[in-house]
């Protein structure tokens, strides 16, 4: 095997050890999708969640914090986003819980420790339920919620409704190192040991707790076509957009389907800057292209180095010195990432493609997210692309045999606010609907796809911990 045909394999399998058995993973979750489409797979709460195998709990002991990183990190909680004030718009998002398994001491009287965010809520309620089961006649009880009197330290989760401290309602000191597990089993982001008095819980905002289920793209971002550089919200399906091929060419390729699309939400980004001062913007679950730093065989690596030491990896595992791909007038180059930032956008948009990567603000990135392995995620959306194939070759048979007769239209069709010609292509424009006057519907903006949606869930349930974006 040529050195070319290594690195487009190496490139595909993103470098993730085991292949075959990944593959084996991802049969047994496209048959599982085949068997049972029309099921609704659902966990407590908001989503799904990973099944709980039997073990024994084992307590907190004092000044452990689970997981072992700082509360305000992507792999806990994550960044704070300001104080939220009663004259915030974002006080709106803050609900009050009622929930009567719950005692609150509410020394200030006037309620504000019931006040929370929905995430912080769910979880809250879920270890009502779970402290009973463990002591019956016991309740968890709140000592401190949203703070607006600033109490807390300098960027304090408190201030925002995100962070609870908790004890039992006995007061008995000897239950809180169980109390504190049972609250990471409920699902907090950051459960800590903090005190003798009580436990310390704090969740992701609802913008980055709901990144987890997919990642995305903001609505200001651009992709090519053969017209020029068009945001990722004016694109449908069908459209073409830019891609890179395993060989590292660059090519057109039509959308699919979206995975996920919403243009009303706001989400928790990431923004990468490379030395060229070119930035990415995509959320930490999103899959990105790239050759790690401790790879690089040189201080002026290529893309042939990308292509054969490179892999594929969670947007949010970036660190500055790695090496990103950037598309320009002369093809594919490297730049190296200086900068990392957090970032609140609007608009969500996973647009997928049948080579699984499209160029977007002219960097490559994969069409996955989640599923840490490009190969695993590319196999999953095998049927997707079957489909697409079989209905396309349906639709030539038919035109061949004269069932049905396709339609051009005769004048230019305004896309994307500008102008353009039709040029043949069955994918280019969105004729069927413009070229009647009619202006694109945005119905299709409901959020993620119930396809990808279910491979995620199912992701969750079959395959390793390790793989599945947390």
């Amino acid at each position: 095997m040529g050195q070319g045909a290594r690195a487009r394999c190496h490139w595909w399998a993103a470098r993730t050890p085991h292949l075959w058995w990944q593959q084996v993973y991802t049969c047994l979750i496209i048959l599982t999708v085949l068997s049972g489409s029309f099921v609704q797979c659902c966990g407590p709460g908001r989503g799904g969640g990973r099944r709980r195998s039997p073990r024994k709990l084992r307590p907190l002991v004092f000044k452990q914090h689970v997981p072992n990183v700082s509360e305000k990190t992507l792999g806990a909680s994550g960044l704070t986003e300001g104080p939220i004030t009663r004259d915030d718009p974002r006080f709106q998002s803050l609900v009050p819980n009622y929930n009567t398994d719950i005692i609150f001491k509410d020394e200030e009287g006037t309620g504000a420790d019931r006040l929370m965010t929905e995430r912080c809520k769910e979880k809250l309620n879920t270890l009502a339920i779970s402290v009973m089961n463990q002591w019956p006649g016991v309740k968890v009880r709140v000592t401190e919620g949203w703070d607006e009197e600033l109490h807390h330290a300098p960027h304090s989760l408190h201030y925002e409704g995100r962070a609870v401290d908790i004890t039992t309602s006995d007061k008995d000191r000897s239950k809180y190192g169980m109390l504190a597990r049972l609250a990471r089993e409920a699902g907090f982001d950051w459960v800590y040991y903090e005190s003798r008095s009580h436990i310390h819980c704090s969740v992701k905002s609802e913008s980055s707790a709901a990144s987890k289920l997919g990642g995305c793209f903001p609505g200001r971002g651009t992709v090519m076509t053969p017209s020029g550089l068009v945001p990722v919200s004016d694109i449908r399906e069908g459209d073409e957009v830019q891609v890179m091929r395993a060989d590292g060419s660059l090519v057109f390729s039509p959308v699919l389907m979206f995975l996920h699309r919403d243009l009303g939400v706001s989400r928790s980004f990431l923004q990468l800057t490379t030395s060229s001062g070119a930035a990415l913007t995509l959320t930490p679950s999103h899959l990105i292209f790239l050759l790690q730093r401790r790879l690089v065989p040189s201080l002026t690596p290529t893309v042939a180095d990308a292509l054969e030491l490179g892999g594929v990896v969670l947007a949010g595992r970036v660190e500055a010195g790695d090496f990103l791909l950037v598309t320009g007038q002369k093809g594919v180059r490297l730049e190296k990432v200086v900068a990392i930032r957090h970032e609140l956008g609007e608009g969500v948009f996973a647009p997928l493609t049948a080579e699984g990567t499209v160029v977007v603000d002219g960097f490559v990135a994969s069409c996955y997210a989640v599923i840490d392995s490009q190969a695993i995620a590319h196999w999953a959306f095998l049927p997707v692309r079957l489909y697409s194939n079989l209905k396309e070759a349906v639709l030539a048979l038919l035109r061949a045999l004269g069932a049905i007769t396709p339609s051009f239209p005769s004048k230019p069709v305004k896309v994307y606010n500008d102008k353009r010609f039709f040029n043949g292509s069955r994918y280019n424009v969105r004729w069927r609907e413009e070229a009647l006057g009619n202006s694109v519907d945005d119905r299709d903006t409901i959020h993620i796809h119930w396809y990808p949606r279910l491979l995620y869930t199912l992701a969750s349930w079959l395959l390793p911990a390790h793989l599945v974006y947390s």
